[in-house]
């Protein structure tokens, strides 16, 4: 299991409530222009922890917009997202609670990249303690 990071915004649009109302993450590029972040998202595995992120170097903090866990193993593509996703997973919403932590220290600065492995310690604790506390 792994905590990722991905941005919902495609062409200028928020997408994140899009994302939330249909159990899903994904990205809108196609395979050639994108290839690598196709594969990125084929190798999230089931029970993966993903939160959606928006991130600004010119803005201080970073915004969580969901955290969900990759529920199960299919790929989903335009047929299968309705045409809202080339390629994406389908996802659990434990916290839909939209809320900013301070930007990260640290000198792993993927934070403007669509998708990415969250290192950090401090935001790994968050995003744990919002998945354990979002049931009770």
């Amino acid at each position: 299991m792994a905590i990722f990071g991905i941005g919902a915004n495609f062409d200028n649009q928020d997408v994140s409530d899009i994302f939330i109302s249909c159990s899903f993450i994904g990205i809108g590029w196609g395979i050639e222009s994108a290839p690598d972040l196709h594969e990125f998202i084929k190798s999230l595995k089931v029970g993966d922890i993903i939160y959606i992120k928006s991130f600004s170097p010119t803005y201080s903090n970073l915004k969580i917009k969901g955290i969900g866990l990759i529920s199960n193993s299919e790929i989903l593509n335009e047929e299968t997202s309705d045409g809202n996703l080339t390629i994406g997973r389908n996802v659990l919403w434990c916290c839909k609670e939209k809320f900013e932590l301070q930007k990260p220290n640290g000198k792993n600065n993927v934070r403007n990249n669509s998708i990415y492995e969250e290192f950090d310690p401090k935001v790994q604790t968050i995003i744990l303690e919002k998945i354990l506390n979002s049931n009770k």
